[in-house]
């Protein structure tokens, strides 16, 4: 068993059970293999229990975007690893240093942590119907950034969305009413030849896109704070979409 020195866990807080992580980090030397060699170092090396400070900052916003999209080719391949998750909650118990806040759709069928091959520890997640930014969202934004350290802003949709399509078919209820309304401009900013109903789910998954395209925009606009610290380099905002179908997701500049 590697030596809590070593692997960079908390001393107070190791697993009886051993390393089982497969997340955003293996060990600290792991980091430093990225840093130099890129995210095919990963993989060979003991797990750690829990993403610490120290492994967190030496990553680049776009060394933790690879990680995401490396751990969502081993999800979409079947290469998810058995997670310890009772370690990684021991572990996370007394702290934490998520490397990223995302903002993604509530559907049952995208959960980010486990599409992403993420653990206990490695992201914040605000989930909303049809992923939309609202200024509750934003400061939950900018606590993430700007107070606890996280270096990228992903915000991810996915295809077949029930919020656009209902926003495309101008459904009406109660406090989903204003929620759609959020997602409105996104349809008619979409560029789309074929039939624009909610039924053709090409269009949908085209405005989905769109809708995080505008919400990156918003999220730079109505926040300074944010938009600020990506100006200086110390986070990236970035946009995904992922296939229900498929399960692979695809990330785009932000």
């Amino acid at each position: 068993m590697t030596a809590p020195n070593e692997t960079g866990r908390h001393e107070t807080c190791q697993s009886p059970h051993g390393p089982h992580r497969r997340g955003f980090l293996k060990a600290t030397g792991a980091v430093a293999a990225f840093a130099s060699a890129g995210t095919a170092a990963l993989g060979s090396v003991g797990y750690a229990a829990d993403l610490t400070k120290a492994q967190r900052d030496q990553m680049s916003p776009d060394d933790i975007l690879a990680l995401m999209k490396k751990g969502n080719q081993r999800f979409s391949t079947g290469q998810r690893a058995d997670n310890d998750y009772l370690a990684q909650q021991r572990a996370t118990a007394t702290g934490q240093h998520p490397a990223a806040v995302l903002l993604t759709c509530i559907d049952s069928r995208a959960p980010a942590e486990m599409i992403l091959d993420l653990t206990i520890g490695d992201i914040f997640n605000t989930r909303l119907a049809g992923n939309i930014a609202n200024p509750d969202v934003l400061g939950g934004m900018e606590f993430s950034c700007k107070l606890m350290g996280a270096k990228v802003v992903l915000v991810m949709g996915h295809t077949a969305c029930g919020a656009i399509q209902g926003a495309i078919a101008n459904a009406e209820l109660g406090n989903l009413t204003g929620l759609l309304a959020r997602i409105k401009p996104a349809v008619a900013a979409t560029t789309y030849t074929g039939e624009r109903t909610p039924k053709n789910y090409g269009f949908v998954d085209a405005v989905a896109r769109k809708h995080v395209e505008l919400t990156i925009a918003s999220i730079r606009k109505d926040s300074p704070v944010l938009a600020e610290m990506e100006s200086k380099g110390t986070i990236k905002m970035a946009g995904a979409m992922y296939n229900l179908e498929t399960g692979i997701v695809d990330f785009f500049a932000g």
